[in-house]
Parts: C-alpha cells; structure tokens; sequence
C-alpha cells in the first residue's frame, strides 16, 4: 500500500507539472482486455464467436462446461485464414492462448451436435492483451520526461511498479472469476446428484410398500379356509 501511494503522489505531481503528456504516459502501458460470457447451448446445436485481433496481439480463451449430461463439448479456433489454430473433442474445460495474432476476425466454435437430447451450459472467459499498439505510438516516451528526477525516483520504476500492480490486479479477477465458475459447475453436479438420490429412494420405498402389500395378502390367504360349509 505504501508502494501504490508513493506511486499515486508521484504521478500526481507529474500530471501538475507536465499536463500536456500525460496521453503519452499513459500510452506505454499495454493494456489487456478481459470479459467473460456464459450461455446455453442447446442439444444438437453448434455456436461460433468472433473477435476482431490485431496483428502480433495475443488472445487467451479459457472455457468450461458448468452443466449438462457428461459435462463435455467440442471446441476449436478458426484464423482469419481459415486455419483451425486449436481443437478439442468431449472435453469439459479447456484453456488456448494464441500469440502473434493476424489482422482479422478469429472465430471460436461451441459444438454440441453430438449429442441428441442434453443441452448444456458453458461458461468461456477471453483475455486479449497488446490490443492498443499503434505505430503513430511507438515513440520512446522516455525523451519527453528527460530531467525530470521527480522526487528521486526514476519513472522507469514507477512504470514497472504500476504495470506490476496492474498485472496482478488483472491475474487476481481472472482466478476469481475461474473460481466461480468451478463452483457453478460443482453446484450443478451436487444438485443432479440430490435430485437423482431422492428419485431412487421414492422408487425403492414404493417397491419396498408393493412387496409388503404382496407378502401380506401372500400370508393371509395360506390361512384362509377355502372349504364350503354345507348345512
């Protein structure tokens, strides 16, 4: 904490003192991207996304299956040139990360045409990092800070700092976020495990209750006197 508010102070003064750089500042920083979506796909069905990557980027999917019959799905990734980068086949989760990225739309599919009857709910997370890279940008931000040894301390260090901080942040929310879907899947499972139990013990109690029935009358009728009365 002492670190972020020395970093906080120093950035402070530097915005005061040199207000006109700050967007050159700021754009040293490679910034990364990260949402997440959840949804259902239904039996015998297959659903594609696309996401728009920029050249030498990199982009992280990460993909869980939280519910449904096996708990599996098939996955790949289609480049811009219609090369499949990855593939999976009935599997429950899966992470892919694709580096040096080309110009263009990439296309990650959801397959579930295998099976006839169970649709199934999945959870997919995608990071996309050095997405704000820009030629007009490449300049070394460096040369308009000389002699600036703002409270003795270089900016390098605060950049490595604040970066550092950053990256950590981000690593935090993306294991949050993985967690939570972990524990939506092991919910699901427990909750078809209840519903499965208390639908076997009713069946057993009612064959239970049938065979009593059956073995009573059973017993009373090898005591009943069948034998006509005459008078």
């Amino acid at each position: 904490m002492e670190v972020v508010r020395v970093v906080v102070s120093v950035l402070a003064v530097f915005v005061a003192l040199f207000p006109g750089r700050l967007t050159v500042v700021r754009a040293s920083f490679s910034q990364s991207l990260d949402s997440d979506f959840t949804f259902t796909l239904p039996a015998g069905r297959k659903e594609c996304f696309f996401q728009t990557m920029r050249k030498d980027a990199a982009l992280e999917i990460e993909y869980q299956v939280l519910d449904g019959a096996g708990l599996d799905v098939d996955f790949f990734i289609t480049s811009p040139s219609d090369q499949v980068v990855f593939s999976d086949y009935h599997k429950s989760d899966g992470v892919h990360t694709v580096v040096d990225t080309e110009d263009g739309d990439y296309m990650f599919c959801f397959d579930n045409t295998f099976s006839a009857v169970s649709e199934k709910l999945v959870f997919f997370e995608l990071i996309l990092d050095n997405m704000d890279k820009d030629e007009e940008e490449t300049e070394d931000w460096k040369e308009y800070i000389q002699g600036t040894d703002v409270l003795d301390m270089k900016m390098e260090d605060i950049m490595d700092t604040i970066n550092n901080v950053k990256a950590r942040l981000g690593k935090s929310v993306h294991i949050q976020t993985v967690l939570r879907a972990f524990e939506a899947r092991d919910r699901n499972i427990q909750e078809s495990n209840f519903n499965r139990v208390n639908f076997w013990s009713v069946v057993n109690v009612v064959v239970m209750m049938v065979i009593s029935a059956v073995q009573v009358y059973l017993v009373r009728s090898l005591f009943e006197d069948k034998r006509k009365i005459r008078t």
